[in-house]
């Protein structure tokens, strides 16, 4: 499942089977691991943001995210959030990957996650400029120990382009 694909959908209390909001953008951390998501604002200019710990989560899916009661919400102050995915100052989204020697693959277009392995992230989609895309398609690069979130840009191993796969379609998407 795609980050990106998830961002919109409703979060549902299951005590009341109340509708608390949407999901606005995924709070992550240095591991490839998410450690819970923001939920939509309606002041512009707060500092502060609702969010929600992954293990506050019952549930998610392709249409809700559903968790036990609204005393899983938390204010937290946006400028204490290490990284996100698609929004604030340490996003995840378009940050170059880089290897270590040098070579520029492409800027993070979308991250996967599998379900059955919880909030990790398994791979990261990689964009290689408009026409690329075009011709080539995106590609993927699956996700290791040794990669290396930084503020500028992900570090990746040498010889990282050699593992760059493209994505398997599936029967659903076509």
């Amino acid at each position: 499942m795609k980050l990106q694909e998830m961002i919109g959908i409703s979060v549902f209390d299951v005590e009341e089977g109340k509708e608390i909001g949407k999901v606005c953008d995924f709070i992550l951390d240095s591991h490839w691991t998410i450690v819970g998501f923001v939920l939509e604002r309606k002041a512009l200019f707060s500092s502060m943001v609702k969010t929600i710990d992954w293990s506050e989560i019952v549930a998610y899916g392709e249409d809700a995210v559903m968790i036990r009661n609204q005393q899983a919400i938390r204010m937290t102050k946006a400028d204490n959030i290490q990284f996100t995915y698609s929004l604030g100052k340490n996003k995840l989204k378009d940050l170059p990957v880089l290897t270590e020697d040098g070579l520029m693959l492409g800027r993070i277009s979308d991250v996967y996650i599998d379900q059955e392995m919880g909030n990790t992230i398994v791979s990261l989609e990689i964009c290689d400029g408009f026409v690329m895309d075009l011709i080539e398609g995106r590609k993927w690069l699956p996700c290791t120990s040794d990669m290396v979130v930084g503020e500028d840009a992900v570090v990746v191993p040498p010889m990282s382009e050699e593992r760059l796969v493209k994505p398997l379609i599936l029967e659903a998407d076509r």
